[in-house]
């Protein structure tokens, strides 16, 4: 008599208002995930197999925007020796090389007006 009807009908429905609480947040993680943290790791991937696959002659663009062609890649250590002008050598670290270059075509070049 002394407990209101508010308090019984809670008692009766923990195992449901328990499942109701934590569904919003797992779904919340699992949109996370699907949507930011796995395209993400999958970039990581492809960028790491990327530089393991530099060699030389390629033609890269590193993080500071320079554009340059790969000289020596030195197995073991993470530094990669490029050429940014004729006869000007520098070494960087292969974290910094953001992207290999592909040449461009005769096929490829944009056409002209004329």
């Amino acid at each position: 008599m002394l407990i209101s009807p508010a308090y019984a009908q809670d008692a009766a429905g923990g195992a449901v208002g328990l499942i109701t609480q934590l569904a919003p947040l797992l779904l919340i993680f699992g949109v996370f995930y699907f949507l930011l943290i796995r395209p993400q790791q999958k970039k990581q991937r492809e960028h790491r197999a990327l530089l393991a696959s530099l060699k030389r002659g390629d033609r890269v663009l590193t993080a500071g925007g320079i554009i340059a062609k790969v000289v020596t890649v030195k197995e073991g250590v993470d530094e990669v020796e490029v050429e940014i002008a004729p006869n000007v050598r520098v070494s960087v670290l292969r974290q910094t090389i953001g992207d290999v270059l592909k040449p461009i075509g005769a096929a490829d070049t944009p056409a002209t007006k004329g």
